[in-house]
């Protein structure tokens, strides 16, 4: 595990009244930015934007893409090429970066970058982190069992000692209510009763809270944030909830709006902002 210290230059987010934190799948960095998306992050003012599916090394990066809209990047970059990859863009600086968690497979896919921004009075993390999707097969599905199972865990331990948001592409769908065409999906990944119960297990029985459904309980159509190329499934709205911010109960408790931002096309995927106070 990586780890990279540094001054603070902005005060805390526990300090901020305020702080706004977006997630967002690229699918690409260079393709998202063409298509504004520095534009739209100075007008959304976030704090920090976690983004998943970089698609980028280290040197694609550089001199490019290591900040935006006035926010610094850390990354997790995948070795292979052109893959996975991860990062967070912060207003704040953090007093520590945490690159993977300390799985040697799914650390060498770039999948887990943690700022941790630490007061005397209190220790917070925000995470970016792409969970592995198994629709291309057998194969994939088994790994992205793996990583669930190894990302329990980790949690699990994290939560006893920090407080967290987990922003990211989860890659699961929770509830019926998460997908526009659930009974033609019970058999795909991202909605096999396998994934569902690990997501149920991770709010019940470790304690983690899914934001938005805080916020929104019942909401169907208006929470999809992607949709398939295939046919006409973002014109139809034929959507999944895919993108999530999971955190600790009291931060948690400071959620007080969100926006899904459907209409911004950077990507497959679209924004989704939670705006918090934490407060000390």
């Amino acid at each position: 595990m990586l780890v990279k210290l540094s001054k603070f230059m902005a005060p805390s987010p526990l300090e901020t009244p305020v702080f706004t934190l977006t997630s967002l799948n690229l699918n690409g960095i260079r393709s998202a930015t063409s298509k504004g998306l520095e534009t739209w992050l100075h007008s959304v003012q976030a704090d920090c934007l976690c983004v998943q599916e970089v698609k980028a090394q280290a040197a694609d990066v550089a001199g490019q893409f290591e900040s935006l809209a006035g926010m610094a990047g850390h990354f997790h970059f995948a070795e292979k090429k052109g893959y996975s990859g991860v990062g967070i863009y912060t207003r704040h600086a953090p007093s520590e970066v945490r690159v993977g968690y300390g799985s040697d497979e799914f650390d060498a896919e770039g999948r887990y970058v943690e700022l941790r921004f630490d007061t005397p009075k209190r220790k917070l993390s925000i995470i970016s982190c792409y969970f592995p999707s198994g629709s291309s097969g057998e194969e994939r599905q088994q790994a992205k069992y793996r990583f669930l199972d190894g990302m329990y865990p980790h949690l699990q331990k994290l939560k006893r000692t920090r407080e967290f948001v987990l922003c990211g592409d989860i890659n699961i769908a929770h509830q019926e209510i998460d997908l526009k065409n659930w009974k033609g999906n019970r058999k795909n990944s991202g909605f096999l009763p396998e994934e569902r119960a690990w997501m149920t297990r991770l709010l019940s029985e470790a304690g983690l809270v899914d934001v938005y459904r805080q916020l929104e309980p019942s909401a169907t159509d208006a929470a999809y944030t992607w949709w398939s190329n295939r046919g006409q499934a973002y014109a139809k709205n034929v959507g999944w909830r895919l993108d999530y911010h999971l955190a600790t109960p009291a931060l948690a408790a400071g959620a007080r709006q969100h926006a899904i931002y459907k209409d911004t096309r950077f990507s497959d995927h679209a924004p989704i902002s939670i705006d918090y106070d934490w407060g000390l």
